[in-house]
């Protein structure tokens, strides 16, 4: 694909607007100052093999400690705040004595003793502290202990406890991705089109009412699946599509991310076999996922859907996809994530990027708009419509878009109407539109890209006006 530059190309994850979210208002204080404290620790040992390893254990481990921490205390507020104080004692520590051998179970030691003290000085906590001291403790050599190695997987757990039905579907998805994946609030917030400040009051009323409400931290029996299952599977999606386009960072792609939705998606796809959109969830994330080794170039800049070699795509992966949504010819896909996973099959099935079926495209994007209304889904669509029918018909589709102000402060809004005026060749209106979505906080991936392209167009303008 080539239209959109980043992330709301058509076949690839809608990253950002999805759910539609709630503007209500609502009441708290953000109690962490999310990882900032950590960043600056970074900042302080920057150059060192520690700040690489605690970074990539934060990445990979912060979700699995929180999960256990909660599973053990019960206690939100506490296990996110002795979850990041191990991670500043790995800074300090690690630096003298070394990186341990599992960094993880090092890590969950520290976390844990940290919660047992801090419950040992709450008198009026006593009966937690008995619990906690019996849950499947971590060795202190960074053993885990073999029987708890065999309970049901902790971050499973977790999803399912924060997407219970008492909580609003936006709160059921923030809630997981700041204590699963340990995104920041701002990370959040940007995936939902909402400020930081109100993501960060959202977060702490889930949190409060969970522990009001005394939801059991566990997975529900079989007949409660369901009915969460649409919590479940934004909550997967979304982080995938985290890893898949980072909103932060030099990197395009958080591998441990989209590594841990897959595996996540998985075991959700074996507990609900007869789930469609549970099967078409994971063929979706295995389509994105065959295309990353292509996403790059060799300095780590974004290549577009249509500029890929294709050759790179892990074909493995596609017809794995492909074998899961074999017995649902594309007429018949009804559900979001089955259109989507249609979606990424059309682009699978091209051997070269000019023979994508880009009518086919966006037949799947109306009917998916209709079951999932969405102006990030509309402006997919008007895409695909401009390949398909038209680039004058699709850009109209998202000046309209424009005009009606849905996507106001979205950057990959006037990102999309700069690439389809660059391919009419209204330079001078398509760099206005580069410039506007380089104001608009793109990624630092998604910067240089447009960057790029905006300086292809200044030198092509300057070329043009050196003939005689």
């Amino acid at each position: 694909m080539g239209t959109v530059p980043v992330g709301a190309a058509p076949g690839e994850p809608l990253p950002r607007g999805w759910p539609t979210p709630d503007r209500s208002p609502c009441h708290g204080q953000h109690r962490l100052a999310d990882v900032r404290h950590k960043r600056e620790l970074m900042a302080e040992t920057a150059g060192s093999s520690v700040e690489t390893a605690v970074t990539d254990a934060f990445h990979q481990e912060w979700g699995r400690v929180v999960a256990t921490l909660i599973a053990a205390t019960g206690d939100w507020d506490l296990a996110e705040e002795c979850a990041q104080d191990a991670f500043t004692q790995a800074v300090q520590r690690w630096s003298g004595d070394g990186v341990p051998s599992r960094p993880g179970a090092w890590l969950t030691t520290v976390a844990r003793n940290k919660a047992v003290d801090r419950l040992r000085r709450r008198a009026v906590e006593a009966v937690k502290l008995e619990q906690a001291a019996l849950r499947s403790p971590v060795s202190a050599d960074g053993d885990e202990d073999r029987e708890g190695a065999a309970i049901p997987d902790e971050r499973l757990r977790l999803i399912f406890t924060c997407c219970h039905p008492a909580l609003g579907i936006e709160a059921r998805v923030a809630l997981t991705l700041r204590s699963l994946a340990g995104l920041t609030t701002a990370q959040i917030g940007r995936a939902f089109l909402a400020p930081e400040a109100t993501m960060a009051k959202r977060l702490v009323r889930a949190k409060h009412k969970i522990q009001d409400a005394g939801i059991p931290f566990r997975v529900p029996p079989p007949h409660l699946l369901p009915e969460r299952l649409g919590g479940v599977l934004a909550v997967l999606y979304l982080l995938f599509n985290e890893g898949y386009s980072a909103s932060a960072g030099s990197d395009l792609v958080r591998l441990g991310l989209t590594t841990e939705a897959l595996r996540l998606a998985r075991i959700v796809a074996q507990l609900m076999p007869d789930e469609p959109e549970v099967q078409a969830l994971l063929a979706l994330m295995l389509f994105q996922d065959s295309r990353r080794l292509a996403r790059v170039d060799a300095h780590g800049d974004l290549v577009t859907l249509e500029e890929q070699d294709r050759a790179l795509w892990d074909r493995a992966q596609i017809s794995e996809a492909q074998r899961i949504l074999s017995g649902t010819p594309t007429t018949l896909l009804t559900g979001p994530y089955q259109l989507q996973a249609g979606i990424a099959a059309c682009h699978a099935a091209a051997q070269h990027a000019a023979e994508t079926d880009w009518a086919a495209i966006a037949g799947l994007y109306g009917r998916l708009a209709e079951v999932m209304p969405s102006p990030v889904v509309e402006l997919n669509r008007a895409v695909a419509v401009a390949m398909a029918e038209g680039i004058e018909v699709g850009l109209a589709r998202v000046e309209a878009l424009e005009t009606s102000g849905a996507l106001g402060g979205y950057h990959l809004l006037p990102a999309t109407r700069a690439d389809l005026l660059r391919r009419m060749g209204r330079r001078s209106e398509a760099a206005a539109s580069y410039r506007r979505a380089l104001e608009l906080g793109p990624s630092e991936v998604e910067r240089r890209y447009l960057m790029r392209r905006l300086h292809e167009l200044d030198d092509s303008v300057t070329a043009e006006r050196r003939v005689p």
